[in-house]
Parts: C-alpha cells; sequence; structure tokens
C-alpha cells in the first residue's frame, strides 16, 4: 500500500484549479465534474460535462482535466469522458456531493 492513497477528493482538490473561462468559477463548483473513479493501479476517470453541449471550450476543458489529474502523484494515466446527460443546468451548481462523485 502506498504512503497516501490517492482519492477523489485529491482529484477534486486539483481541479477547483480549472476555471470554465466563460463562467469565470472553477469546473467542480459549477458542478460540471460527474463522476471520479480511482483505481488502485493509478488509473482515473473522469467524466465531465459543460455547461452547453456545443461549447468551444469542451477541448480545452477536458484536456486541462487530463493534465491536470496526470500530474498527481499516484496517477498513471487519466481518461476524460465528456458526458451530457444530464445536460448541465445554473442549479447543478454544487449540486453533488463527494459521494456522488465515488459512485
Amino acid at each position: 500500500m502506498r504512503e497516501h492513497e490517492l482519492t477523489p477528493e485529491d482529484i477534486l482538490d486539483t481541479l477547483r484549479n480549472i476555471e470554465d473561462p466563460e463562467v469565470g468559477t472553477n469546473i467542480v463548483d459549477l458542478g460540471l465534474i460527474y463522476e471520479v473513479l480511482v483505481a488502485t493501479d493509478g488509473m482515473v476517470n473522469v467524466k465531465m460535462t459543460t455547461t452547453t453541449r456545443f461549447c468551444p471550450a469542451s477541448g480545452f476543458l477536458a484536456d486541462a482535466v487530463k493534465v491536470r489529474v496526470e500530474d498527481l502523484i499516484g496517477v498513471r494515466q487519466a481518461q476524460v469522458d465528456l458526458v451530457y446527460e444530464p445536460a448541465w443546468s445554473p442549479e447543478m451548481a454544487q449540486l453533488f456531493s463527494l459521494d456522488d462523485l465515488k459512485k
């Protein structure tokens, strides 16, 4: 066992440093991160969305998430999946709890 096991909370803390360029709020508090799975082999899967299906920043945001997660010690590889179900709405900001992200 590693000295510090990587947790979904570690991933979320890192992702709070990424702001949606159109809204100016970090992607975690904005409710764009739907799921974070951390495997014991260092693989991390993040399911996220964007504020609109055809958001011009979607590629930038997904790439930023992948780079930030893969920079964490203990991460072997990150996979970022853009999903659009459920569709994002402003009410989703701070809607998902950490328990929702650990499914």
